[in-house]
């Protein structure tokens, strides 16, 4: 008997807190309904026996006092339940060892941003210089080149597996494009011969792959260009094979220099994929290679 008495207790309680409660409620709605029921009252008296300006102002009045009374009776206590409520979630959530989620800590990243861009930067490195020479690694010689990556600028890098080539200047312009510029340290001692004489340093050539040749050249020149010439209604130009361009202008063609190298003509099948890849057209004729815009 012991037992079932002191299991009974707390049941009561239980149902004495969830009647108590749904009084409060009951309550609340009774005297909300009574508010209302007390304002409609007024209102249809003033409507009823008071005419002219000043029923406005009464009617404006009623309203005034019932919303002053509605919001200290019922909104009032309303936002400090609900305060009270979150304040006590947050008092639970952190003696259980838990936090708000406004105060979860962001997990520490191990690369700061400069670093995550400057990996993306040796990709498209890699990406170009492997494009001419498939085996070329390489690494870094500036001491801080995630600035150059992130503001722009020249960085040398040392080249491996690249033959007659030991290191490179890396340049990026605002535009994000890339140019890449390949050097070969010839000791003085080679170069001087017992006469006196100089052995002639290999220039640079221009690049076999296409790709290579757009990215250092091609695409910088040809992308002012085809701008300033649309702008001014021309639809295409002509490459021709010793760097010029022809711009047709009614009955005639006007004919100046664009670039200083031009891959050769033999390898102009994948130099029309390269412009079609950037969304020209691109033609191959006796007279040069027609890009079409």
């Amino acid at each position: 008997m012991f037992q079932k008495g002191t299991h009974m207790v707390p049941l009561f309680l239980f149902f004495r807190e969830k009647v108590s409660e749904r009084m409060k409620r009951m309550n609340k709605k009774t005297s909300l309904w009574s508010s209302i029921s007390v304002l409609t009252t007024a209102v249809l008296a003033v409507m009823a026996f008071i005419r002219g300006d000043i029923q406005i102002w009464l009617l404006s009045g009623i309203f005034a006092v019932w919303a002053a009374w509605a919001a200290v009776k019922f909104l009032l206590p309303a936002l400090k339940a609900q305060r009270y409520r979150h304040m006590a979630g947050k008092a639970r959530k952190k003696k259980k060892g838990q936090l708000p989620k406004k105060e979860l800590s962001v997990p520490d990243i191990s690369d700061p941003v400069g670093l995550v861009l400057l990996r993306h930067v040796n990709f498209r490195i890699s990406a170009y210089l492997q494009s001419a020479y498939p085996e070329a690694t390489w690494q870094w010689l500036e001491e801080f080149p995630e600035k150059i990556a992130a503001k722009g600028g020249t960085g040398r890098i040392r080249l491996y597996g690249v033959p007659d080539f030991d290191y490179a200047d890396v340049s990026f312009d605002q535009k994000a494009d890339i140019s890449c510029s390949l050097l070969k340290i010839v000791p003085m001692a080679e170069v001087q011969q017992g006469s006196g004489e100089k052995k002639t340093i290999p220039q640079q050539q221009t690049p076999a792959d296409p790709q290579v040749w757009y990215e250092k050249q091609g695409r910088n020149v040809l992308e002012d260009l085809i701008a300033d010439l649309h702008s001014r209604g021309h639809h295409s130009l002509t490459i021709r094979e010793n760097g010029e361009i022809a711009i047709a202008q009614a009955d005639s063609e006007i004919v100046r220099p664009a670039f200083e190298t031009v891959p050769e003509k033999v390898y102009w099948p994948r130099l029309v994929k390269v412009f079609e890849r950037e969304g020209l057209a691109a033609d191959i004729t006796e007279g040069g290679m027609v890009l079409s815009w």
